[in-house]
């Protein structure tokens, strides 16, 4: 049944389908005729060839769940949790001060534990939730810094712990996490949220909308509205306001091309390309779970085919914000994984 269910499995580039997780797709659907199906197939080698520090490891595992791929699930969550540390950090591969990022992986571990029954993955989970629960520093609000040696939080930490803790049922823990970044980093006025913020020193060490603190940010929320309970409307209606509150601010300052700028509202910064794929997930998987309106599928549209036209003979995705210091235009796992996380999604509505 695995192999049935895999996202990518007995590709045939003879034929105009593609094979996708027990979905099919006209690959013209794409503009791309019988190359559609070696794109995947090309974007998800160039992921798992890529080295990876704890959040990507994390993006990558969460592709896996999204693709329904579930053998290759199964050996990423094996690495993580190989690199658990004794505090209950899983992936810790020269990320000792980050507090936040190896929760990435948080989802992808309980998941693998509901699909294989293996007693490890259960404990891998309970020791990571006993740290973000008990161990992780806090602002002074209980919202988890970002990282261990200075107090920090970071609109990237919305992406990073929140979705880990709804799947974990601690369903309080994750809105008071979500509420927490939200009243710090967001900025009204633009709907959209600033990158840094520091208690250190009591004030923004960004206030820019870096798009891809922002992707982030829209791709939890599509996440965590599909792990709440259908009893727990309260929770999801505040969820759901809070991504059609991103999505308007991220739409109005869509390019004609689909695409957006790496800060958002500067025109002067590089056109960049993960946001779009980010945001068009958040669309399509919103939309098929209720949570947004049909409407934003227009402009989801847009921005899978802006970033669709970025992706090279190699199957990376270009001009995404580039490992690994991730402030110049470049490749990057996070954005090999939302190519695919965003596909997926988009076959999902579509049957």
């Amino acid at each position: 049944m695995l192999g049935r269910r895999s996202f990518i499995r007995s590709i045939s580039i003879a034929t105009p389908i593609v094979a996708m997780g027990g979905l099919t797709m006209c690959a013209a659907d794409a503009g791309r005729g019988g190359e559609y199906d070696t794109l995947i197939s090309k974007a998800r080698n160039a992921m798992l060839a890529m080295q990876r520090a704890s959040w990507e490891q994390g993006s990558a595992i969460q592709a896996m769940i999204e693709c329904e791929d579930y053998e290759m699930l199964r050996l990423m969550v094996n690495e993580a949790i190989l690199r658990q540390s004794r505090d209950g950090r899983t992936c810790m591969l020269g990320s000792d001060h980050n507090v936040t990022d190896p929760v990435a992986s948080g989802y992808g571990i309980l998941k693998a534990y509901e699909i294989f029954g293996e007693a490890k993955y259960k404990i891998a989970a309970d020791r990571l939730y006993d740290y973000c629960k008990n161990k992780a520093p806090r602002d002074s609000a209980g919202a988890v810094y970002h990282l261990n040696d200075s107090k920090q939080l970071w609109s990237d930490s919305i992406y990073m712990l929140p979705p880990f803790l709804a799947a974990y049922k601690d369903y309080d823990e994750c809105m008071k996490q979500l509420r927490g970044y939200r009243a710090r980093l967001l900025q009204p006025a633009k709907r959209l949220y600033s990158h840094r913020w520091s208690d250190d020193e009591d004030r923004f060490l960004s206030d820019k909308c870096w798009g891809g603190g922002n992707g982030w940010a829209a791709a939890a929320f599509a996440i965590i509205y599909e792990l709440l309970p259908a009893d727990m409307d309260g929770y999801r209606k505040e969820v759901a306001s809070y991504l059609t509150e991103l999505l308007d601010g991220l739409i109005s300052n869509m390019r004609t091309d689909g695409l957006f700028h790496d800060i958002v509202d500067d025109t002067q910064s590089y056109v960049e390309t993960n946001l779009s794929q980010m945001a068009a997930f958040a669309i399509y998987k919103s939309v098929r779970t209720g949570a947004i309106d049909k409407v934003y599928l227009e402009a989801a549209g847009k921005m899978k085919d802006g970033a669709l036209s970025k992706v090279d003979e190699y199957g990376y995705v270009q001009g995404a914000a580039g490992s690994p210091y991730f402030n110049a235009p470049g490749t990057s796992t996070e954005a090999q994984a939302f190519l695919l996380m965003m596909l997926a999604e988009e076959k999902k509505i579509t049957i």
